[in-house]
């Protein structure tokens, strides 16, 4: 409500409130200034798995991130300068932050009040932000970043490596190392500056815009031109060898390599420009205006991620892999999801890939490989042929199992299931068409479904694919085959 309305009495007493609190701490998110009818915006989107992701009122543009680490004694620094438009008239506005100590807030270049609770940062301008109005918010921050442990047991966040550090997201670890509306409904572009160490390395991803080294530091700067869902972000420091190429039509490709890799992943890492062509002739134009690849020790990192235009690989990536988590450079980093119950298109889609390239460079074909797991025989463990039917891809159980054997296998079977429906011609075509209808954008399984069905071809084969999302996609169990 605003201030100017309540009774005088009503409004001395809160006038003398906001005067006690500003006395006692510097964030004072709950006493506003002036304002024209704005609310707050919303502290979470309310995805399915976790609500509190994201936040409402604003759609981030555009970040640009100053940091500062010093490995020895993993202090980390930094400034975030938000662009952001308002979606709706705001009195303030939240951003995820994990631990970190925030010390100065600016909105339009004027001191803001903030607050912290849990992994909120709430924000009160000084004046309220009118709906479709641009607006800068910067933040200073400091302290030890924390690990992030997932709901499956996995680690993100801001990692220890054996001589630096590296940031992986997916889900919810990059609000561990900068704040932000992390939820991957909103994408923004990114500029990054990384000051580390004199003789390591802080490769993110994009492109390299400048190196400069003074009084025993370095400090790189990367750009990335096209909108990024946060997760997707990294910041990798350490000893890396970096090496340079382009694909045929002339995309660069960047890879960094820590040195204890560097012999055995050259070989594999000299793949990349062929496999950014053959998903040029599966999938479309790539989407981004470079590629490539960071490889760590094994034992630093468990597991890959897409990181958009350089993936990060724990050791040197299989064949296999390195196809999956570039083929996420079309499926996950350019069409983002919604939401992370539609995480299933993105790990549908890489697996598919996985399988399409074997097929066509000499090995098992996707119908072989549909085959085994739907009898149950593609593992060695019987255990993991039967994780495959625990829960149907598009509605896994909870926010610990959205990484789990459904979403990928299963989620491929849905996707070969469509090319068998229209036959490989017009499934190459859904491929290609689906990558740029949504190409830098979001979507839903909905969109897809919808899309799909639209762009089946004739009723015959619309209503096969109609058929496949009870089956396939939602059903429980094993479906019978036909």
């Amino acid at each position: 409500m605003d201030p100017r309305r309540l009774p005088a009495a009503r409004a001395a007493a809160r006038a003398l409130v906001c005067a006690a609190t500003l006395l006692a701490t510097a964030s004072v998110g709950a006493c506003g200034g002036a304002g024209t009818g704005g609310t707050p915006g919303g502290d979470g989107v309310r995805d399915p798995y976790f609500p509190k992701l994201g936040n409402g009122g604003y759609d981030v543009t555009h970040y640009d991130l100053t940091l500062g680490y010093e490995p020895a004694s993993r202090h980390l620094t930094g400034t975030a300068e938000i662009t952001a438009r308002a979606t709706k008239n705001l009195s303030a506005f939240n951003l995820d932050l994990r631990g970190l100590d925030v010390s100065d807030v600016t909105v339009e270049g004027t001191g803001a009040r903030f607050r912290r609770a849990g992994d909120e940062l709430t924000i009160r301008p000084a004046d309220e932000l009118a709906r479709g109005r641009t607006f800068h918010a910067r933040v200073r921050y400091s302290g030890t970043p924390e690990t992030v442990t997932d709901p499956d047991g996995s680690k993100e966040g801001w990692l220890k490596t054996a001589d630096g550090a590296l940031a992986l997201g997916q889900p919810t670890g990059s609000m561990a190392w900068f704040p932000g509306n992390h939820h991957p409904s909103d994408k923004a572009t990114y500029d990054l500056r990384i000051t580390v160490p004199k003789g390591l390395r802080a490769v993110s991803g994009g492109e390299l815009t400048d190196e400069t080294t003074r009084g025993g530091r370095t400090t790189f700067g990367w750009h990335c031109a096209e909108p990024m869902a946060s997760y997707l972000a990294t910041v990798a420091v350490g000893k890396f060898e970096l090496r340079t190429s382009r694909t045929g039509s002339g995309i660069p490709v960047v890879t960094a390599v820590d040195p204890t890799q560097a012999e055995r992943s050259e070989k594999v890492l000299a793949k990349i420009p062929d496999v950014v062509e053959w998903g040029e002739e599966n999938f479309g134009p790539y989407p981004f205006s470079s590629a490539g690849a960071i490889v760590e020790r094994e034992e630093d990192i468990a597991y890959a991620l897409e990181t958009q235009t350089r993936p990060v690989f724990p050791g040197a990536p299989s064949t296999g892999l390195l196809v999956h988590e570039l083929a996420h450079q079309w499926f996950g980093d350019s069409v983002t999801p919604m939401s992370w119950r539609d995480m299933w298109l993105n790990e549908g889609f890489a697996t598919y890939a996985e399988w399409l390239y074997a097929e066509d460079h000499g090995g098992d074909s996707a119908q072989h490989v549909f085959d085994q797991l739907y009898a149950g025989k593609r593992y060695a463990d019987a255990a993991d042929d039967e994780a495959v039917w625990a829960f149907p891809p598009a509605r896994p159980t909870d926010a610990a199992h959205i990484s789990d054997p459904p979403v990928y296998e299963r989620g491929a079977m849905v996707i070969h299931k469509i090319r068998q429906a229209v036959g490989d011609e017009t499934f190459r075509a859904l491929a290609r068409g689906w990558a740029a209808a949504h190409r830098h954008g979001n979507a839903s399984t909905r969109d897809f479904t919808e899309y799909v069905e639209e762009h089946a071809g004739g009723g015959d084969a619309r209503r096969k694919v109609s058929r496949i999302w009870g089956d396939w996609l939602y059903g429980e169990g094993r479906p019978d085959q036909p």
